[in-house]
Order: C-alpha cells, then structure tokens, then sequence
C-alpha cells in the first residue's frame, strides 16, 4: 500500500494531542517522518523514528514529505501555510484557518495555481455528540425539525480576567471554529446569520461569550459558548414537531487525551450509558416515547483516513473551501463589532 509522509510544523500540545495519535493510528496508511519546532525543549514525549528538527528545511528539502500540518497559534497560521505551499507541499492547517476571508482566499488561489492541496482541520466533524444528533435527524423520529442548539461552554473566569482583547484571539475565533463547521458541513449555507459577540468583562478584555444564530427556512440553528457556566447547558438541544432530544455531555476524546489514554484502547472515547442523550417523541399513533440513544462513535482519525483518500487516491476533499471561507466569513462578521469599539470607531 502507498503510504501518506507527513511533517509537522509545531511541537506543542495540538501536535501531539490532537493529530499525532490519531495519525499513528493509520499507521497502515501514514507515515510520521519530521516534526519541526523553533526550540529542542521537548515537553512531550518523543516518538521513536520520528526526525525531531529545529530546521524547518529539514521539512521543505525532503522530496518525501507530501503534506505539512501546521499546528501553531492561530496568529502564525497564514505566514506558515503560504510559506509550505511556496515550497510544494500540500497542507492541512489547524483552525481557525486564518484570520480573515482575504487570507483564506489567498491561500486557496496559491494552491490552486501550485496543483497542491491545503485544507482546515476540522475534526469536531467527527464528535460523537454531533455524530449522534445526526442519527437522530435523520431517523424521523423527531418530526419536521424547527431548532437546533449547538453549545461549547467552560466555567474559566480566570481566562478572561487575564488576559485583553484581539480577535485571532478571541473565544469566537478559538470555539466557533469547532460547532460553526459542525452546523456549516451539516446544513449547508444559511439563509441569513445573527451574531451576538460580547466581551461580558467590558472593553479591553477577551471576547468570552458568542450567541450565532442560522436561519434556514423555518429552522433556526444557535451555536453557543460561554466562559461564565458554572453548569453548561447541553451539548446539543434538538427540537422537532413531535419530539426533543438532549445530549448533555460532549465527545469524551479530549477527556481520554488529557488523561494520556490513547485511541490504542478499544473503548477510548467512548460514552458511557449515563452519558447517552435522551430522546423524547410522540409516533404516528399519538404514543408518547422517551429512550435513552446510545451515542454513535466519535474518531478523530477519519480526518486522516480522509486526507489520504485525496492525496493518495484522488478523492475530493472532506472540507470544501467555501466551507472554510463560509465560516471565516461569519467569524469575520460576528468579531468586526468588538474590533471597532476597540478602535474607539
């Protein structure tokens, strides 16, 4: 079998918590040949047969490498992905992708011309909470759907209280790059949005809550965050004609990864039965139903079976670049507000 060779450019915890295992886990498919980092302090364990550098040559020389995974500060983002592109390497770029719709552009104009591929990260498509919501959708059992709440919420009051405002730094640059491209891969282009950016601290603070709200036809779809929830609201709140479903929890992969439990174990990631989602309907004969949904499985690593099935095999891209460029643009227009009062404009 053709192996993937990839390279990463960064050495923190993006890297090696949240695409190096899930990579490895393609091992028959990916090959992990270098990791660049400007400093030889290693936080994280190494990987044995892995080309630790701080020559980031070392990435761009070597004919082998066929893609390049930036997974840097959201601010280095665009310099570095142009940069990888310039020097012929496909790319997959952590999200947010960029900081602004021009920057995104740029960079898919500049791939196009090189015959390469670059694309966004984007792997909360494969959260077992969102995954689930969609089993439920799609089995009927809800009605005509009317309403949809997507919710990433933290109760991390000393975040916002330490630290000013930017946008490529803000909570809605940093969250809603998550469930904005889960709604945005799942229903598609709205017909119109409605942002609610706040900075709850006031000026000069982070933006620390963000209410997005998606109209398609009669459906409106909110995607949800706060700093400031001592308890969080659900998941995902699904309402139809004839029934409700609630998932409380999220995906428990970033749980299993902070714990150093791996996606080498059969059950990582996996929901309990006390964290399934409940649904509640009413069927076509006016009985009333509530059961609990066992979650479907939630696995990170589909992004990379997915980039080898375009580099290797010619498969389109999982994420579309005017999905990328759709969500920039409705970042963009959610953080401009917050940006001119901060300019005093």
């Amino acid at each position: 079998m053709t192996k993937l060779t990839i390279a990463y450019i960064g050495n923190g915890k993006s890297t090696n918590r949240y695409h190096l295992p899930f990579a490895l886990k393609q091992a028959d498919k990916i090959t992990v040949k270098t990791i660049y980092a400007r400093h030889d302090d290693h936080t994280w364990a190494r990987i044995p047969g892995v080309h630790y550098t701080t020559d980031i040559n070392d990435i761009y020389n070597d004919d082998a490498i066929q893609l390049v995974v930036v997974a840097t500060p959201a601010e280095t983002h665009f310099a570095l992905a142009k940069e990888a592109l310039t020097r012929g390497k496909n790319v997959l770029v952590e999200k947010p992708f960029t900081e602004t719709v021009a920057e995104a552009r740029e960079l898919f104009d500049l791939a196009q011309a090189k015959d390469l591929m670059i694309q966004c990260y984007q792997n909360r498509r494969f959260d077992s909470d969102f995954l689930t919501v969609q089993q439920v959708i799609e089995s009927g059992k809800l009605g005509d759907l009317l309403e949809v709440e997507d919710t990433f919420d933290y109760f991390r009051p000393d975040t916002p209280e330490n630290s000013t405002f930017s946008a490529a730094g803000s909570f809605l640059y940093g969250h809603a790059c998550h469930t904005l491209d889960q709604i945005i891969s799942y229903f598609g282009k709205p017909d119109s949005v409605h942002s609610d950016v706040r900075q709850l601290l006031g000026r000069g603070k982070m933006n620390d809550y963000f209410d997005l709200d998606l109209y398609y036809g009669k459906i409106k779809v909110a995607v949800k965050s706060s700093f400031f929830r001592l308890v969080p609201r659900p998941s995902f709140s699904v309402y139809g004609k004839r029934g409700v479903f609630i998932k409380q929890g999220m995906d428990r992969q970033e749980t299993h990864l902070k714990m150093f439990y791996m996606p080498t174990h059969p059950d990582f990631g996996l929901d309990r039965p006390e964290d399934y989602g409940t649904l509640t309907y009413v069927d076509d004969n006016g009985q009333y139903h509530q059961e609990k949904v066992v979650s479907a499985v939630g696995d990170y690593s589909r992004v990379y079976a997915g980039l080898y099935e375009t580099l290797i095999n010619g498969k389109p891209k999982a994420v579309k670049d005017e999905e990328t460029l759709l969500q920039l643009q409705i970042l963009q227009d959610g953080i401009q507000p917050l940006v001119d009062q901060e300019e005093g404009k």
